[in-house]
């Protein structure tokens, strides 16, 4: 089975919607994604990943289940430096790596910081549901893998964001999604596929075969988006510090 993993276009946050780039971006994208072979669709239930989805499900006719657990991943836990509420990818190098914790898949989420904002709650949300609708499509989890019930090549699309897909492959790699959150950025409309190997009968695995692929824009001469990352130099203020 292969799962597609989409970012939203280039996000208008103040509206839950897509800027005038992110209209173009989903379009590029729905030309890649809508002649696949795909069994299912699903969406996040926010604007952003709705409005991003609509192209590709128009031009092939197709519709997309909601769920709930694709929404993006928002648990807010206390800033060090403001005593306000931000969301966790958002904390900076020199707070988070000095906490051995944060890189342990079973650990990061006791971290006191972690545990007051309710962030195992979150996780288990986002767990549950992702391993429901594996459990639909063939694959059980067992321990740390899947076993493989009714194993299959279908496609499985799904809509939504950045910080949820980070919680997404940590749960299927056993990986910390601090260090993916912090260590990775997936572009708007990007694709990322986890393929499954079965590479003893019954027991499967799921694999990374291409991360934040945004081919489809670079082909029509369009630059990935901005969004979701900081500046590259701090003295370059027409870039995202914090």
């Amino acid at each position: 089975m292969k799962l597609l993993i989409i970012r939203h276009g280039d996000p208008d946050y103040t509206i839950d919607s897509l800027t005038e780039k992110g209209h173009r971006e989903a379009a590029m994208l729905a030309q890649r994604i809508a002649p696949m072979d795909v069994a299912a669709y699903y969406v996040s239930p926010l604007g952003r990943a709705q409005k991003t989805a609509e192209y590709t499900l128009k031009q092939c006719g197709r519709s997309a289940e909601v769920h709930s657990w694709l929404r993006e991943f928002d648990v807010k836990i206390l800033s060090e430096e403001t005593g306000e509420r931000r969301i966790a990818w958002d904390m900076l190098p020199a707070h988070w790596t000095r906490v051995p914790e944060y890189y342990d898949k079973d650990k990061w989420y006791t971290v006191p910081v972690m545990a007051e904002a309710a962030m195992e709650q979150g996780l288990t949300a986002v767990h549950d549901g992702l391993d429901a609708l594996l459990k639909r499509h063939g694959y059980e989890r067992e321990e740390k893998y899947y076993r493989a019930v009714r194993p299959n090549e279908d496609t499985i699309v799904l809509f939504c964001h950045f910080g949820v897909e980070c919680v997404i492959l940590g749960h299927l790699l056993g990986v910390s999604p601090m260090v993916l959150w912090h260590g990775m950025i997936a572009a708007p409309t990007s694709v990322t596929t986890v393929i499954t190997e079965e590479r003893r009968e019954g027991i499967a695995s799921f694999r990374i075969n291409a991360f934040g692929d945004v081919s489809h824009l670079y082909i029509h001469g369009e630059p990935p988006a901005f969004a979701g990352r900081f500046c590259e130099m701090f003295s370059n203020d027409t870039q995202r510090h914090d």
